[in-house]
């Protein structure tokens, strides 16, 4: 497939910073696949999709989009690349259908922006000064003014940040819809169910350095990790631990709340699900809503990364 972003040994250091903010990265993202740069805050996602963008020049290391520089061709790409700013950058004296009408008109062959307000859920809105919308409202509208040149690829910085479901729902159709035309997009979010419902590809990144890539269903891994129940209180859970392959962990999360995680997050067996529920036979506990989950993407990105605040 065509490589959209091909990001080599990237490294950025900022004055002062003992550590660089990016160090030796290295990624790619295609042409109508939906790309998911995720990390915690502090990680170099915003580093990186600068550099991206032509914002930011690397120290070391090189950036190509679109088989370009993103700073000495940053002429030639303007009208190829979509970019939406989580704050929108939106003039906020202007009213929401000038603003993408505006926009609309610096490009050769853009979209209808009518068409665009109203798959937005925009077009009731359209006369509304960009300072009197919701925060929804430009968060949408922001996105519609990534959207209107027809990029051939899209940096989308928390699209769907601060929506109400069906907002939100509308917003990832139209990313589907983007692929589906082959767009290449590169999504930065830090909701992990957003990634994981529209990513083609994955790259976690921290302290500036790629700790995993791949799909949400590689990274996830198949079949159930993770088994809950409930019962009584207070259970002895050190026979069922025995009975158990090594490094399966059990744990009461709340009173009467019980999960049998695999050991590394591996799936657990048929054996395993059987030992669990003969333990419960054998004591006369009826294991309630016993049900099996695999792991998400969130608790993959929570290993990964780790639980402590930034």
């Amino acid at each position: 497939m065509t490589v959209a972003v091909h990001v080599d040994a990237l490294t950025v250091r900022y004055r002062g910073r003992p550590v660089p903010a990016v160090d030796g990265l290295t990624w790619r993202a295609e042409a109508g696949r939906i790309t998911a740069l995720l990390g915690p805050n502090g990680a170099g996602k915003t580093t990186t999709v600068e550099c991206c963008e032509g914002l930011r020049r690397p120290s070391a290391g090189s950036v190509r989009v679109l088989g370009l520089d993103p700073i000495a061709d940053a002429a030639r790409l303007r009208p190829r690349v979509g970019v939406m700013l989580q704050d929108g950058g939106l003039p906020t004296g202007a009213r929401a259908g000038e603003v993408l009408r505006h926009v609309a008109a610096l490009h050769e062959d853009p979209e209808d922006p009518a068409r665009l307000l109203g798959v937005l859920g925009l077009t009731d809105h359209a006369r509304t000064m960009v300072r009197r919308l919701s925060g929804g409202q430009r968060q949408r509208l922001a996105l519609a003014v990534a959207l209107v040149g027809r990029p051939e690829l899209v940096f989308l910085d928390e699209p769907s940040a601060g929506l109400d479901p069906q907002a939100r729902h509308a917003v990832w159709d139209l990313v589907r819809d983007l692929r589906e035309r082959g767009v290449g997009v590169v999504l930065t979010t830090h909701l992990m169910d957003e990634a994981e419902q529209l990513a083609d590809h994955v790259i976690v990144i921290d302290d500036g350095r790629l700790v995993a890539e791949g799909s949400p269903a590689d990274l996830t891994g198949s079949g159930a990790a993770t088994l809950t129940f409930g019962g009584p209180a207070g259970l002895d859970l050190r026979e069922l631990i025995t009975s158990l392959p090594a490094g399966t962990t059990v744990t009461e999360t709340v009173a009467g709340a019980y999960r049998v995680q695999g050991a590394d997050g591996l799936p657990l067996d048929a054996q395993a699900v059987a030992a669990v529920t003969a333990w419960c036979a054998a004591r006369g506990v009826l294991p309630e809503g016993l049900s099996l989950g695999r792991r998400s993407l969130e608790d993959v990105f929570l290993d990964l990364t780790g639980r402590g605040l930034r």
